[in-house]
């Protein structure tokens, strides 16, 4: 008997707190009529991006770099360092989206995967990721500064590529 009386309070108590919880966040719904993002001025990526109910989106899959020379001998030539893939990742991504009538302005989310160069002593090169971002996110031409995550993973689907990305955008209201 004490443990049905046990299983009962507990099941009240989760719903309890799905409600509670609910209703916090039901309180601070803010209908938004344009893509928002949010964040300090003083960052290179949004905290968090809120998009108007019923606006299009679209998703790429994960984009890896694209072959430098098809004939190099060493990863580098073939595809370049992080900060040289991530280039031709975005410049790819930036290639699909005007596809889809979309620019690098209406990106409001990157996921990225970065894998360890082992020509690095196997260690994660984020600084290479973070100087390519800079040149497409938050400049002079697209001020734009999407949410982000990135990620380490310990190896991509080829051991050539140290960086995969995945990108969300909106369609903007006409």
């Amino acid at each position: 008997m004490k443990a049905r009386n046990k299983a009962k309070a507990m099941v009240g108590a989760a719903l309890l707190s799905c409600f509670a919880g609910a209703s916090v966040y039901a309180a601070a719904y803010k209908t938004i009529h344009k893509v928002t993002y949010f964040g300090a001025e003083t960052s290179s990526i949004s905290s968090a991006v809120a998009i108007p109910k019923g606006t299009a989106s679209f998703w790429t899959s994960g984009t890896v770099p694209p072959v430098l020379d098809k004939d190099g001998k060493t990863i580098y030539e073939k595809y370049g360092n992080t900060e040289k893939q991530g280039e031709g990742i975005l410049k790819a991504i930036e290639a699909q989206l005007k596809e889809q009538g979309l620019s690098l302005q209406d990106v409001t989310y990157l996921r990225v995967y970065v894998a360890p160069d082992a020509a690095l002593g196997g260690k994660f090169d984020y600084q290479g990721w973070f100087n390519a971002y800079a040149k497409f996110f938050n400049t002079k031409e697209n001020p734009t500064k999407p949410a982000r995550s990135t990620v380490g993973v310990s190896s991509l689907v080829s051991s050539d590529w140290l960086i995969e990305i995945e990108a969300f955008a909106a369609y903007p209201k006409r």
